[in-house]
């Protein structure tokens, strides 16, 4: 959602709303592909695979969404003031094919408000009053928008338009493959080609004598949710690494996450084996021996199942399960606690639930808060995540690390390990860019088309799995803000990004879909609004980087580094992506002694700065809403947790 002002409207007819970035008012042609004001660019919108044949597609699967709009326009629309009901804006509403924009008719000050189709949870019509009838837009940025349309009719047909064009059925119907951004054909071209993650492991000083790259996932043919690029222990040969896979679940065989140099131990990921109740695997068991042998420095290693006992007992039933230790040799099993997807999707609608509440004592608030069990389920990620980083820091000990399918919990913990282990995980680049999200996330498998529902489908796949990862990092920033090089703002511009579809980065479940769809990654530049305070102003980088490290090329043009003019009128986490540099201003190497950070206990940080999650100087105007979805928790056996707890 974006307001705009008179200022940036001045070449703005006065009858339509804003032809920015493409998009077109219904009196203008009705087709909508743009995206709104201040936009953060990640990615471009066209992959070449649809740059010439599919052209003629896209433009008709744009008409035929146009066709689901029943009514385009709808005049004297007021829209409440959330915090003032009494308070309202009167404005003409339009309906694109890719956002709903509300214009005041305020001839005084200009203002638009744009909500992308995309972002747009639910679309509910509360009975008609005399003054009009309501609808309210839940968005999946956790912000609200409640209209009152005149006529019951126009109403009715604005809920049914606004319902499908937030529903897409195909992937090609998404906004990243009609968002049209100011970049030349060889830069569109260029930007959809995959990340090359080996920097990274390059980084940790891999390959090595001890850790080598396997071809053996190569056109994905013994895991299809994993990469193709996978480094697993030397001694592993391809023979134990694919009747490893044959013993895991989905194939998701044991292979590298972090390794860290300075003492040899490992973060290893895999999905849960096939035991059952008494099933071994002696390839399996090869696998994590070999990993053992691959820290010389240590005689045992960690698997850590971020489950609760009991889930994982209940999935022996279904032929999974755990690690027997007495077939292992040299293990030491810990089970974490953290729970399944659908618990973690109802707590967050009951403390979304409890932050919509409109004028809640502080008690009620913290009774509230605490019922939802949020804080609960974040400070386990963190716990598991601390766990995992003093076993690599501390103890020297290699650790494997799984859940039930290995692209959630697993992921989860794995990157809090990292954050807390390497500085350059707490950098733009480390964190986003290059390596962290990309690597443990789209890359290892983690399912964003089911998870942030981009597309219809099975509602109990929804779960803010990511959600909390950010909310973890936000965490930790609490505790060591210095230690990071960016700060909330750009945690909530991810979260815009991850669920807006404006980019191709989060689309797919995994990489080899990504593939045969034809699209994979977007620009991750433009970063200044994101960076820690301390960190956002060039001379002061200058002053305190260039005694500490070789001499960094900085970008002075005024117009890398202009920032927006329209920053102090945003309200949303969308509006703060504009003025970000086109290139990061430095790009810190990670010392060579990883200082891994000790955090406190996140019950004892403010719970009433965690119930809306927002930056204080981000200015968010309104960040309570509902959550995705409202299903219970019932028994999934195609998500990745086929059995949780009856807690």
């Amino acid at each position: 959602m974006h307001s705009r002002s008179a200022a940036q409207e001045a070449q703005t007819p006065a009858s339509s709303p804003t032809a920015a970035r493409g998009v077109t008012s219904p009196e203008q042609g009705g087709k909508g592909g743009g995206g709104g004001p201040g936009e953060l660019e990640w990615g471009v919108v066209s992959p070449p695979c649809l740059r010439f044949s599919e052209r003629r597609k896209l433009r008709l699967i744009s008409r035929l969404l146009m066709e689901h709009i029943r009514l385009p326009k709808v005049e004297n629309v007021r829209l409440l003031d959330r915090v003032s009901p009494r308070r309202s804006r009167v404005g003409t509403l339009y309906l694109t094919a890719t956002h709903t924009i509300f214009v005041d008719n305020n001839t005084g000050v200009r203002n638009e408000t744009w909500v992308l189709h995309s972002l747009v949870c639910s679309v509910e019509k509360p009975a008609a009053t005399a003054s009009g009838c309501s609808l309210l837009i839940h968005c999946k940025n956790f912000q609200v928008l409640h209209f009152v349309v005149p006529r019951e009719q126009e109403c009715h047909d604005v809920q049914l338009s606004l319902q499908r064009l937030s529903q897409p059925e195909r992937h090609t119907e998404l906004y990243c493959f009609s968002y049209k951004p100011n970049v030349d054909e060889k830069e569109r071209w260029q930007e959809w080609d995959f990340l090359d993650l080996k920097a990274d492991y390059s980084r940790m000083g891999l390959p090595n004598s001890l850790w080598k790259l396997s071809p053996v996932n190569q056109h994905y043919k013994v895991s299809d949710t994993y990469p193709s690029d996978l480094f697993v222990p030397a001694s592993a040969t391809p023979p134990v690494i694919v009747g490893s896979s044959k013993f895991r679940s989905r194939g998701r065989f044991p292979t590298l996450a972090y390794y860290s140099k300075e003492n040899h131990a490992a973060i290893c990921r895999s999905s849960q084996p096939l035991s059952g109740f008494s099933a071994r695997c002696l390839e399996d068991e090869q696998m994590l021996e070999a990993i053992l042998r691959s820290n010389p420095r240590s005689e045992f290693m960690y698997v850590v199942d971020t489950r609760p006992k009991l889930n994982a007992i209940a999935n022996r039933a279904a032929g999974k399960g755990y690690e027997n230790e007495d077939n292992y040799s040299n293990i030491k099993f810990q089970f974490i606690g953290i729970e399944n997807i659908h618990v973690m999707r109802n707590s967050q609608q009951k403390m979304l639930g409890v932050c919509q509440l409109r004028s809640p004592s502080m008690s009620d608030f913290l009774e509230g808060l605490e019922s939802s069990g949020w804080l609960k389920h974040i400070k386990a990620v963190l716990d598991a995540g601390i766990f995992i980083a003093k076993a690599v820091a501390e103890e020297g000990v290699s650790v494997l690390v799984h859940c039930s399918d290995g692209w959630d919990r697993t992921a989860q913990v794995c990157s809090v390990a990292c954050v807390l282990l390497d500085p350059y995980y707490r950098t733009l680049r480390g964190l986003m860019v290059d390596v962290l999200i990309e690597k443990d996330w789209v890359s290892f498998g983690h399912k964003f088309s089911h998870r942030c529902n981009h597309l219809v489908g099975d509602p109990k796949e929804v779960s803010p799995i990511i959600d909390q990862l950010l909310e973890c990092v936000w965490q930790l920033m609490e505790q060591f803000p210095c230690a990071f090089e960016f700060n909330a703002r750009f945690l909530i511009t991810i979260h815009s990004h991850i669920y807006s579809c404006q980019y191709g980065n989060f689309i797919g479940n995994n990489q080899r879909e990504r593939i045969e769809l034809g699209f994979w990654r977007g620009l991750y530049n433009r970063f200044d609004q994101g960076m820690h305070p301390r960190q956002s102003q060039i001379a002061h980088l200058e002053q305190e980087w260039s005694v500490t490290q070789k001499a960094v090329t900085f970008d002075k043009s005024p117009t890398a580094w202009a920032r927006g003019n329209d920053l102090g009128l945003a309200n949303t986490p969308q509006d703060y992506t504009d003025g970000f540099i086109t290139s990061s201003p430095c790009q810190p190497k990670a010392p060579d002694g990883s200082r891994m950070l000790l955090t406190q206990d996140p019950s004892q940080t403010s719970e009433s700065n965690l119930s809306n999650g927002s930056d204080q100087e981000s200015g968010i105007a309104d960040v309570s809403c509902r959550s995705p979805l409202s299903e219970d928790s019932t028994r999934d056996p195609d998500s990745d947790e086929a059995a949780y707890s009856a807690a």
